[in-house]
């Protein structure tokens, strides 16, 4: 029918009114915290490009495990910041190494009963170069050399799975990483630990912040020819369909606010369970704002949040996960 007879602000008039028709609801339940693991004890160190956000030792970061649980927040997502680096980053599988001994702390904790603790996979916080795999140089070219990068990267998950982690985070965008972390975890006796593959990752200037947050930024080149074309969407459903075939149990789409058009035709096409990670870009250039006065800041943070769940997002990994969470 027409105007008059159907007025749709009529179901505008209230705020009861307006949440009990709401499609779209974000809840605590469905957002995940990312927290940087550094050397240390009492260390809370400030991240110049993303206010609010720390890097930490794994008492402090124990302390942020316990309010994301006490918010109801769905889960957290370790990213190591180690002292010493090498060329094949032997840190990131090193029993002793910081992820690991942050796992195996916070796993003791009663508050992560009601976490899922992820653990991201990549070399390039822990490489001397900053890739995210290994790298062979010739003359004043490099190459990123996928299948020996797979195996260390095999390696690191099954090694974050022995520390405790629930689930294992590929970000790496290595062909075939996801069959042979698979494959290595049960070997393992790990046939039960789920991958979170960061199934379609741009190469995207809005990774600027994490890079100083977890000083992976490489020391030449850059990462495009391993991260994907921010112009190929079609491409990126090929990545999705080749991590579904190899093992993935969830997805992860990066970044989110850029690529809301790619959340979506995944949704439409593929059933598992999707995540989208709003990164530090998008963070950070929120918070500039704010800092200006140019957004009021709690509605432009649950607006962003709003928007990648639309998009089809079941749960999204934002630095906004605490505050978001407080009001929510």
């Amino acid at each position: 029918m027409n105007f008059p007879a159907t007025r749709l602000r009529r179901l505008r008039s209230s705020a009861a009114l307006r949440s009990l028709v709401r499609e779209t609801r974000l809840e605590p339940s469905a957002l995940i915290y990312p927290l940087f693991l550094c050397e240390g004890v009492g260390v809370r160190r400030a991240i110049g490009s993303m206010p609010g956000v720390f890097n930490l030792s794994i008492d402090e970061a124990l302390k942020e495990v316990e309010a994301c649980a006490a918010l109801g927040i769905g889960g957290v997502l370790l990213f190591g910041v180690p002292d010493a680096k090498d060329e094949e980053g032997s840190g990131a599988w090193a029993e002793d190494g910081i992820v690991q001994r942050g796992l195996r702390t916070i796993k003791k904790s009663p508050a992560a009963g009601s976490l899922v603790v992820m653990a991201d996979v990549c070399l390039c916080e822990y490489t001397s170069h900053g890739h995210c795999g290994v790298v062979n140089r010739v003359g004043e070219s490099f190459v990123v050399d996928n299948d020996p990068s797979v195996a260390l990267l095999a390696a690191t998950a099954v090694s974050l799975a022995q520390a405790g982690a629930d689930v294992v985070a590929p970000s790496d965008m290595m062909d075939g990483r996801v069959g042979a972390i698979r494959s290595a975890l049960d070997e393992a006796g790990r046939a039960n630990t789920p991958i979170l593959s960061y199934a379609s990752k741009f190469a995207s200037a809005f990774y600027g912040p994490f890079r100083e947050a977890a000083g992976s930024a490489p020391q030449f080149g850059d990462r495009r020819t391993y991260q994907m074309d921010a112009a190929n969407l079609r491409e990126a459903m090929r990545e999705i369909e080749q991590d579904i075939a190899e093992g993935a149990d969830m997805l992860l789409m990066k970044p989110a606010m850029p690529y809301l058009d790619v959340i979506r035709e995944a949704r439409n096409r593929f059933d598992l369970p999707m995540g989208a990670y709003q990164v530090s870009g998008e963070y950070s250039m929120l918070h500039a704002a704010f800092q200006r006065g140019w957004l009021e800041p709690e509605r432009a943070m649950l607006e962003s949040l709003l928007g990648i769940r639309r998009a089809g997002a079941d749960f999204i990994v934002t630095y906004f996960a605490k505050d978001a969470a407080g009001l929510l």
